[in-house]
């Protein structure tokens, strides 16, 4: 098992010690957009790219301590264009936790981690050359800034497993509790 795996399993059981001891929360849902960056070599094809990248998420808050969430996440489309057309393509469901630090009344740190179930196409001249999906770990952090009581400002980085690669996302969005 690799360091990754090994680092967002520690903190997702980490999180869920202290789950029945805090107070609840409520639900919540959000939205993010931002950008995905890829850079490796797929069978000698070299990809060096960003893409615009969203995040759907919804889930539940026990606490600023620790949060449960799912939801949907597109990379969007890596390309290289040379003497021929090369698109990596990815998307898939996720499902995992989240665990927090207040900094003040209207400010959090946080960590993220969980699996990521993945699908993607590789497309070479318009011909698709593989379609693989499999399940890996992502793993992350960031900054929320409640901007009211339901709604809160979000920033944050994560990385994803995607078989043998991985990919940077940093991205800016919206959560509104319930």
């Amino acid at each position: 098992m690799n360091t990754l795996r090994k680092t967002g399993l520690a903190i997702i059981c980490a999180g869920l010690l202290p789950m029945a001891a805090v107070a609840d929360e409520g639900f919540f849902i959000g939205g993010s957009v931002g950008s995905a960056t890829l850079t490796d070599d797929f069978d000698g094809f070299d990809v060096d790219d960003d893409s615009t990248a969203y995040r759907l998420v919804f889930g539940y808050q026990f606490s600023d301590m620790f949060g449960l969430e799912a939801g949907y996440h597109r990379f969007g489309t890596f390309e290289e264009d040379r003497n021929f057309r090369f698109e990596l393509d990815a998307d898939g469901m996720f499902v995992g936790g989240n665990l927090g630090v207040p900094m003040s009344n209207d400010f959090r740190l946080f960590a993220r981690a969980g699996a990521f179930f993945w699908d993607g196409d590789s497309v070479i001249n318009t011909v698709t050359r593989a379609t693989p999906d499999d399940s890996n770990f992502y793993l992350g952090g960031g900054a929320e800034v409640a901007i009211t009581e339901q709604l809160s400002l979000v920033g944050d980085w994560t990385r994803y497993e995607l078989r043998d690669t991985e990919s940077d996302v940093i991205s800016l969005g919206f959560t509104l509790r319930f």
